[in-house]
Parts: C-alpha cells; structure tokens; sequence
C-alpha cells in the first residue's frame, strides 16, 4: 500500500514539472533564430544590408568537361597565306646607240651611214648590227632598226641622200654662157682626189690621203674606203688636216674596207686632206686600187654638200 502510494506521487509530481516547462516565461526575450523567417512559412522577411547589391549575371553554358583528357603537344605551325604574285617589269629596250649620218645610194641599192658614237658604218637592208640591231628596211625618209631582243621598232630620220656613183653634174662646173650670170661659189660642187705615189715597192708603207675642196664648211665626213686585201695592208689611219682638232675614228675590216668617222670645227678649207692611209703592198707585179665606197660631206648645218665624183686610186707594186 506505501509502495502504490509512493509511485502516484512520483508520477504526480512529474507531469506537474512537465506542465511548468511548457509556461512561456513573459520577461525572456526571443532568439534571433526565432526572427528568421522559415522558407516554407511564406512570411516575407525586412530587406538586408546586402539586397542592394546587383545580381550576378550567369556564367553561360558549359563549354566542355572540367576533367577531360587534354593534349598538350604544340599544334602544328600553320602555312604561310600565298602571297600575291608580283607583276613582272615590263621590259624596257635601251636607247638606240646608232643615228643617221647619211644616206648614200650606190649601183647596187641603197645604203645608210650610221655613226656609233665615234665610229661609222655603210649598211643596207638585212644587216645586223652590234648590241642585238638589224636594219629592217631604208627609205627616203627614215631607217627602221629591228631591236631582235624584244622585238621593237625604231625609226631614224634620214638626214640627206646622196648618189655617189651618179655621173656628176657638170652644169656646176661648166663655164657660163655669155650674158648668164656667174654660178655662186658656194653652188659649186666639191671637189675630191687622191694623192700618192704611182708606184710602191713590196714590203715598204706609203701614204694616201683624200683631198677635198670645199666652197663650203664641212663640219662631218662619214665614208667608207675599199682596198684589195690580197695586194694591200692597211697599216694605220689618221684624219688629215680638214679635221685637225676635231674628232676622229676609224674601224678596219681586214676583208677589204675602212669605215671612217670625222667631224671638226667646220671652217672652210681651201684644199685639205680628209684621210691618210698608211698601207703596206703584199705581193709584187699587180697594180693595187683605193676606191671611195660611199661618203657623204655634211655641212654645219647637218645638210649634204654636193661633190664630184672621185676616181679610184691606182698604184703598181714593184720588186
């Protein structure tokens, strides 16, 4: 009886302790935690310090794994892009070296003087020419040089022409008729010759020069002489006294011909060498000849002068 006594109050006094723990206390004050709202309470909760800050924007979308397997080798050096191609340089020919010292028209056709500074030289259709030029056709007015190389065309103009090998005028000469008016000077043509001795002896050098006699200046003599290379041996060449201090060049072509280019100060002279020859006779009991091929005597003014027409030059080689 003590015993169920004892276990009621024990279980009396329990749920009496039970019930004064349940008593909300007045004067305590509540946790923070209390004032947080729940999520799923839907409460709304006061701003905080950080609501004022801007939203972040996302990322984007994944590009790839995190963790993938990755090579790290170099990757191979890429192409050079081709370039552009270059235009090549439009070739462009030189100037043309030659000009027209003359024009000469011989039995055999017509032929040119062209002078290379210097030097000079008698050509006619079809001939080639140093530095790659050939003479493709001569008329009245122009000489037209085939540049082979790039195949390109120049014309020359033609200064004057002259017929060496016309008979020559010989109403210039001639005396007037009674009551005509005396032919001027300066109309007379000028008049050409050689000199040298009418006999040489083998072995031994003499001298030939051409002479002129000129009314008027001559400022240039282009032409060229012919010889007999199996009697003659053309030793030297110099300019005579008509070109004394002027310019003077030569060239030698061992089969028989001499190209001379001579120009001065134009005076007028009286009678003058042009050229001298120094030739040396090679075989002995032949008469040897010098003739003029072509020439052409220009004025200071680059015109033609009229001349006569000289006779070829006649020697014997003797023993």
């Amino acid at each position: 009886m003590n015993r169920k006594r004892l276990l009621g109050l024990l279980v009396i006094a329990g749920a009496a302790a039970a019930a004064v723990s349940l008593v909300p206390q007045p004067n305590s004050p509540e946790p923070e935690a209390a004032k947080v709202p729940s999520r799923e309470s839907g409460e709304a909760s006061a701003p905080g310090p950080l609501a004022a800050l801007p939203e972040r924007e996302t990322m984007g979308k994944r590009r790839g794994e995190a963790f993938a397997a990755r090579s790290w080798t170099p990757p191979p050096p890429r192409a050079p892009a081709a370039a552009a191609p270059v235009a090549a340089p439009v070739p462009v020919p030189p100037p043309v070296p030659y000009r027209v010292a003359g024009q000469v028209v011989r039995g055999d056709g017509a032929h040119v003087v062209l002078a290379k500074g210097d030097a000079v030289l008698a050509v006619r259709e079809g001939d080639t020419l140093d530095g790659g030029y050939r003479v493709e056709s001569i008329a009245e007015d122009r000489v037209t040089l085939h540049y082979l190389p790039l195949g390109v065309r120049h014309n020359l103009a033609v200064v004057s022409t002259l017929g060496v090998d016309a008979p020559p005028a010989r109403t210039a000469l001639a005396a007037p008729e009674p009551g005509a008016a005396p032919v001027a000077l300066a109309q007379r043509p000028a008049q050409l010759r050689w000199e040298g001795p009418k006999e040489v002896r083998a072995g031994d050098t003499f001298n030939v020069a051409l002479k002129v006699t000129s009314a008027q200046p001559v400022r240039a003599s282009p032409l060229q002489l012919g010889f007999d290379a199996k009697l003659l041996e053309p030793v030297d060449v110099r300019a005579g006294g008509f070109f004394a201090g002027g310019m003077f060049s030569y060239r030698v072509n061992r089969a028989g011909s001499i190209f001379v280019g001579a120009s001065g100060k134009g005076a007028v002279a009286t009678d003058a060498e042009i050229v001298v020859v120094t030739f040396r006779p090679i075989r002995a009991g032949a008469t040897a000849e010098l003739t003029v091929s072509s020439l052409l005597l220009q004025g200071a003014a680059g015109r033609a002068i009229a001349h006569d027409r000289p006779a070829a030059f006649r020697t014997t080689i003797v023993q």
